[in-house]
């Protein structure tokens, strides 16, 4: 059973730092991509950044430059490194997990079948 458990969520001003964590335990990171996605209240759930077996990694437009994915195979655990926070950030952040066969319709989240609980950041301005 795959299990996915976000944290590292909180308030922040604007030009802040966070850096989320996912644990992640019943998959091999080298067989999945795995991608960070956000929902602010009244809009779609949107791609943020993926990585794919630990080397490719794809980046939405406006975080490009601001964040960071990384992955530690030995702990399982997938990171989102965010600096120069902004106020439209603001949003739940889940983690995710797509097998590396299925062909990715990115930004869209189809294709992805684990998730986790999501954590929230607010970047206050």
């Amino acid at each position: 059973q795959v299990q996915a458990v976000e944290s590292g969520g909180g308030v922040v001003q604007e030009g802040g730092s966070l850096r989320l964590s996912c644990a992640v335990s019943g998959l091999k990171f080298d067989d999945y991509s795995m991608g960070w996605f956000r929902q602010a209240p009244g809009k779609v759930r949107e791609g943020v950044v993926r990585i794919d077996r630990g080397a490719t990694r794809i980046y939405a437009d406006s975080v490009r430059g601001r964040f960071t994915i990384s992955q530690d195979n030995g702990r399982n655990t997938l990171y989102l490194q965010m600096n120069s926070l902004k106020p439209e950030d603001t949003a739940m952040y889940y983690c995710a997990a797509a097998p590396s066969s299925v062909v990715l319709r990115w930004p869209s989240s189809a294709g992805f079948v684990y998730w986790g609980q999501g954590t929230q950041v607010t970047v206050s301005s």
